[in-house]
This record gives C-alpha cells, sequence and structure tokens, in this order.
C-alpha cells in the first residue's frame, strides 16, 4: 500500500541529489577557471618556453586518470586545482604567442568571449529544455579518436617539413564542433543524472571549456592574420 509513498520518495531523492551535483559542479568549474586564469597569467609574466603547453596536455592525460581514480577521497578537491592549474600555465605561452601577433589582444577576447557564449549558450539550453544527449556519446567518441589523430599526424608530418595547406584549420574546425558537442553530453549526463561525481563533472566541462577556447585561438587567429 505505501508503494506510490516510497516510489515518490526515491524520486525526490535522486532529484534532490542531481540537483546538488549541479550546483556543485558549476560551482567548482567557476572557482578552476577563475585559477586557471590566474595560473595562466603567472605563466605569461615568466613566459616559459613553447614546451610548456605540450608538457601541459601530456600531463592533463595522466592528471585525469589520477583524479579519476580518487574522486571520492579527499584528495580530489586538490588534485582538480592541481590539474586545472597546470592547464591554465600551460596556456601561458600561447596566449603570450597570441599576443605578439596583429590585434592579439583583440584575437584572445574575442576567442574568449565566442568561447563563454559558446558554452552558457549550450549549457542553459540543456540546463532549461532537460534534452538528454546520450545519445551523442559514441558519435563524440568516434569524433574525437578522428581529431586525436589527425592532429598526431599533422605534428608527424611537420616533423619531416610537410605542411598541407589548411590541415590545422581543418582540425580546429571540427574541434570546435566536437566540444561544443561534448558540452551538450556532459551537461545532459549532469542532469540526468548520469554523472554522480561533481568533481568528474567539473573535469569533464573543463576540459570541453579549455579544447573550445584553444581552437577558436587558432581559427580567430588565422581570421584576424594579415
Amino acid at each position: 500500500m505505501n508503494t506510490p509513498e516510497v516510489a515518490v520518495s526515491r524520486t525526490q531523492s535522486a532529484a534532490y541529489s542531481t540537483n546538488k551535483v549541479i550546483r556543485n559542479t558549476y560551482l567548482l568549474l567557476a572557482m578552476t577557471l577563475v585559477f586557471s586564469a590566474v595560473t595562466a597569467g603567472v605563466s605569461m609574466a615568466l613566459q616559459p618556453g613553447p614546451l610548456v603547453y605540450f608538457g601541459s596536455v601530456i600531463a592533463s592525460f595522466v592528471m585525469i586518470f589520477v583524479i579519476n581514480r580518487m574522486q571520492n577521497s579527499i584528495w580530489a578537491l586538490p588534485l582538480t586545482f592541481l590539474f586545472t592549474g597546470l592547464m591554465g600555465f600551460g596556456l601561458g605561452p600561447l596566449l603570450n604567442h597570441y599576443l605578439a601577433m596583429p590585434n592579439g589582444g583583440e584575437v584572445i577576447m574575442t576567442a574568449m568571449s565566442m568561447t563563454a557564449l559558446t558554452f552558457l549558450g549550450l549549457s542553459a539550453y540543456v540546463l532549461t529544455s532537460r534534452k538528454d544527449f546520450s545519445f551523442m556519446g559514441g558519435f563524440l567518441t568516434a569524433g574525437l579518436i578522428v581529431v586525436v589523430v589527425a592532429v598526431l599526424a599533422n605534428l608527424v608530418l611537420s616533423m619531416f617539413g610537410v605542411h598541407i595547406s589548411g590541415l590545422q584549420l581543418a582540425i580546429s574546425a571540427a574541434a570546435v564542433l566536437l566540444f561544443s558537442g561534448f558540452i551538450l553530453y556532459d551537461t545532459s549526463n549532469i542532469v540526468n543524472g548520469t554523472y554522480t561525481n561533481y568533481v568528474m563533472a567539473t573535469v569533464s566541462l573543463y576540459l570541453n571549456i579549455y579544447n573550445l577556447l584553444v581552437h577558436l585561438l587558432h581559427l580567430v587567429g588565422v581570421m584576424n592574420d594579415d
């Protein structure tokens, strides 16, 4: 006789848990983005070599596995800030590269504005519509593999002095679409309760924003290149 009441109670509990994950995810995301901005500023002032950017990318892969294993421990939050701080620091040389270009400040501000508007727009759409984008998982994974292979191939070809016109531009354009899709996908997973750990949800959204910014920087930089 109490089955309906139990079902309602479980539904309310699940909704409360999901809302808590959403709230904690976006709070932690905002904090890590600010922290990344600070470490990026420090990096820009210190002016390390371009290898720092590639080192941060490599380190990020290691850190993701570590955070995933420690996501339910007391080390999850410190590791998340360490991860995002390193990523921000690695972004410094890239930002200095664009600042050295004509209208470099405008390029960076335009790319950042486009990144923010894209993220906020896509996230707001999912949060208000509650639409399920989990069906995109397979397509996004396949797309990510293609982009990674294309990036590696481009690096290898560049090492041998082979430059394919427009390849890097095509990679960045594809990456912008890909990580926009990941924003929809990951936000949907948060809203629909697939992600139960806000640390991993934050890391996923952070990586989407970071990669979106990097590739928008390249696209905007090319369009403003005289």
